[in-house]
């Protein structure tokens, strides 16, 4: 898998409840939004079984 780059603009006040519920969860930024895209649910209802960064 190629890593890509995500920007996006967040009030500070959601950045630093990111960087405190991944703290708390021992995660980094990067797993707690992947963990949030995996489970999204698209249209005709199939959503990613294993995440792309368990995959070998």
């Amino acid at each position: 898998m190629k890593n890509k780059a995500l920007n996006l603009r967040i009030s500070e006040r959601r950045l630093n409840k990111l960087r405190l519920y991944a703290s708390q969860n021992d995660k980094t930024m990067t797993h707690v939004v992947e963990d949030f895209i995996d489970s999204l649910k698209v249209k005709n209802g199939v959503s990613s079984p294993t995440p792309d960064r368990y995959q070998q």
